[in-house]
């Protein structure tokens, strides 16, 4: 079976089952005229955990936060103000490939995994023609987001409940890191970041019984060979001076 294309998308095969399975609860409060503080509250941070996986009070977007509470959006509206916003952009635009900014925005708003590298490239091209501005409009605007999610409910994984897991399928933030090796390896060649290797070597700082029993690397290692000629001429004077006292004649 072959998705049909939104506007110039490419197609792509639907691979798993989880698209055409209700969504686990559907307990999240759809918005009102009479909601109250409380009941607003509580889909404001659903949503933050949704898309930021947290609601710490320094990433809240305050303006967002007061339109929705007052009636001027909806929930969707909501999600795509997050998505769009400089938090999003720093912790996972900026640091991630389009193929990657894919898998990340479709288990955030969809619920699901990808379908496969076909839904990848499909999404990645949208993404090169229009922007990631048209990506989450496209996203949000999907028969599969309106038809699940609409204008009032909180997006959710969908999972199916597969035997022996009660809780279904593995959430996107625990299967997918918020930027891949990639970036690591960047911020660490910029000095933007410190390797597991510097960060062992800071921890574990220098001792005598490491220089004696571990060889270091680099410029460590000069000083390992200076502090063992250093030692062995020491020993040997002091040996030596041991011999000279202990035969000669007074």
């Amino acid at each position: 079976m072959v998705k049909s294309s939104v506007g110039n998308q490419l197609p792509f095969r639907l691979v798993t089952q989880n698209a055409r399975v209700k969504r686990l609860s559907d307990s999240f409060p759809d918005i009102r005229p009479d909601q109250s503080t409380e009941a607003a509250a509580e889909v404001i941070d659903k949503c933050y955990r949704q898309i930021f996986f947290h609601s710490m009070s320094c990433d809240r977007e305050i303006f967002l936060e007061s339109q929705y509470k007052d009636g001027s959006i909806t929930i969707r509206d909501f999600v795509r103000g997050l998505l769009l916003s400089d938090r999003f952009y720093r912790g996972y635009v900026a640091c991630s490939s389009n193929y990657r900014l894919v898998e990340q925005v479709v288990g955030r708003v969809l619920g699901r995994p990808v379908f496969g590298e076909d839904e990848k490239r499909s999404w990645a091209v949208l993404i090169a023609e229009k922007g990631f501005v048209g990506f989450v409009d496209d996203i949000l605007d999907s028969p599969e987001y309106m038809n699940r999610f609409g204008y009032d409910s909180v997006p959710e994984q969908v999972s199916r409940k597969i035997p022996g897991r009660p809780i279904g399928e593995m959430p996107i933030y625990q299967r997918l890191p918020r930027y891949g090796e990639d970036w690591r390896d960047r911020l660490i060649s910029e000095s933007l970041m410190m390797s597991v290797v510097e960060f062992n070597k800071i921890s574990n700082p220098l001792t005598v019984s490491r220089l004696i029993y571990e060889k270091p690397e680099g410029r460590i290692l000069k000083f390992w060979l200076a502090f063992l000629v250093i030692a062995a001429s020491t020993s040997v004077v002091v040996v030596l001076s041991v011999v000279n006292a202990m035969f000669t004649i007074r």
